[in-house]
């Protein structure tokens, strides 16, 4: 079969090479990959790649071999999944416990685009607690995980500003119902929440704005400048704030990936997605990927996507 691996090269990250097919362990299924999602952060990873480094997280595809111990869904079904590794491939073996079937309302692409981005979502509003009524700040909002959350975070009644780098990448998310700013010093606060993942010198300037007894989540460092706090600037800004540090990662996935499908199939979650291409196109994608040259996400389609 055909996989997708690192080369290593920054203008040509992955290259096509053929492989054996994988073999399943008894607890996973046998995907035919009909669509897969990069996500930023593997295209990071693709710059120094650790040896066997198998790149692939989100897929959607058909099950064409269910799992030897019998959990989860059985051949011929549709589901969309989050392996560890290696999905951007013709197939994928994926752990039952981090797949979700899916309804035939819920098209491959739409689905390919869930996983990573969706569950951090999710999970990173969970962690926030409820939502309405209270203001948000969230920066770095026009990728995969900020179209999610900015919508999520409105529907449940939060009243939300997003940062964005650009007009452009903020226009979609002002039609989801956020206030757009472009620098975070222009956002007008205080918020009851901070939802940070640029790092650098925004996360200071974005900690200053929360509210007295408010809270900063930080999970992410898309800028990749560490970020320095001044002790004694603190003394200026908000008494007894929380800063928590997130991360999304943590199987099972299943329950999260279902949840985020029922979502999309009662029309409640619409997966932004800049790009739609051929996987002949992926290692072009990834390079627009990491320069930010794609709002929300890009699905690669590998034939026969539905």
């Amino acid at each position: 079969m055909q996989r997708l691996i690192p080369t290593g090269e920054a203008a040509r990250p992955v290259a096509f090479a053929e492989v054996p097919q994988p073999v399943p362990q008894p607890d996973e299924a046998l995907i035919k990959v009909e669509a897969f999602a990069p996500n930023r952060g593997e295209t990071f990873l693709l710059e120094h790649p650790r040896p066997g480094l198998l790149p692939g997280k989100d897929v959607a595809g058909l099950v064409v071999q269910a799992a030897a111990d019998g959990s989860g869904p059985g051949i011929g079904a549709r589901v969309v999944g989050h392996p560890a590794l290696g999905g951007w491939a013709e197939y994928a073996a994926v752990p039952t416990h981090s797949l979700a079937v899916l309804p035939d309302s819920v098209d491959s692409v739409r689905a390919a685009a869930l996983p990573l981005a969706g569950i951090t979502a999710l999970r990173l509003l969970r962690t926030a607690g409820s939502l309405a009524g209270r203001r948000v700040l969230l920066t770095g909002a026009s990728g995969g995980v900020g179209h999610y959350v900015t919508e999520l975070a409105v529907g449940a009644g939060a009243e939300l500003t997003a940062v964005t780098a650009t007009p452009v990448r903020g226009e979609r998310l002002a039609e989801l119902g956020a206030r757009v700013v472009h620098d975070v010093a222009a956002a007008q606060g205080p918020f009851d929440v901070v939802l940070e993942s640029t790092g650098g010198p925004d996360l200071p300037i974005a900690l200053s704005k929360v509210c007295p007894g408010g809270l900063l989540v930080w999970f992410g460092q898309a800028s990749r400048s560490p970020v320095t706090l001044d002790f004694f600037e603190l003394f200026k800004g908000p008494e007894r704030v929380t800063i928590q540090h997130f991360h999304y990662a943590g199987a099972p996935y299943g329950s999260d990936l279902a949840a985020l499908v029922r979502l999309v199939e009662r029309g409640l979650l619409h997966p932004e997605i800049g790009r739609i291409a051929d996987w002949t196109e992926t290692a072009d994608t990834l390079v627009d990927l990491r320069e930010r040259r794609i709002r929300g996400k890009a699905v690669l389609v590998t034939g026969g996507a539905r």
